[in-house]
């Protein structure tokens, strides 16, 4: 990799974004670890948001949406769930499919016991000059604002205790009762 790759490189770093939910923090990873629930947060900036697996909860749950500042379309898996501390997720988009994401959300305790610290970093892995490029270009400005906001719609759906849709798998109300 020559000295300029490395400058640019080195300049990418994860979004992250941080909010204090007046909340316990089983409550809050009860709400994240349900990918059915992430359009009621993230739906100004994420579009035509639907459940890849019949199972929106836990290790396996996965969800695919459009970008609505670019219009790619992106994935997302959790891979991961360290009950009530981490959510770590996986997934691709871009052109093709052909960069990682990477979303991590981690939960500590707040100023009081009933409080719930949530940092949400996300950052992916383009495998092309071009693509880190338009990373450094402005599409981190983008989710960082975003970000910022979902977790200030996270904390009044949270707090509220608003009963927020949640989205199905199509077809799936057909299923045998057995199936689901």
């Amino acid at each position: 990799m020559s000295l300029r790759a490395n400058r640019i490189a080195a300049l990418m770093r994860p979004v992250t974004a941080t909010a204090l939910i007046d909340a316990p923090r089983d409550r809050v990873f009860d709400f994240l670890i349900d990918l059915s629930a992430r359009a009621a947060f993230m739906d100004h900036f994420l579009s035509d948001y639907r459940l890849e697996r019949l199972d929106p909860v836990g290790v396996g749950a996965a969800g695919r949406f459009r970008l609505r500042h670019s219009g790619e379309w992106m994935d997302t898996a959790i891979t991961e769930a360290d009950r009530p501390h981490l959510i770590r997720e996986e997934g691709r988009g871009g052109r093709l499919n052909a960069v990682p994401a990477h979303t991590v959300w981690e939960l500590s305790e707040g100023a009081s016991p009933d409080s719930t610290e949530v940092t949400l970093t996300f950052w992916t892995d383009p495998p092309t000059r071009l693509g880190r490029l338009k990373e450094l270009a402005g599409s981190t400005f983008y989710f960082r604002r975003d970000l910022q906001r979902a977790l200030g719609r996270l904390r009044q759906i949270i707090e509220g205790d608003e009963q927020v849709e949640r989205v199905g798998v199509a077809g799936g109300a057909h299923l045998p009762a057995g199936v689901r």
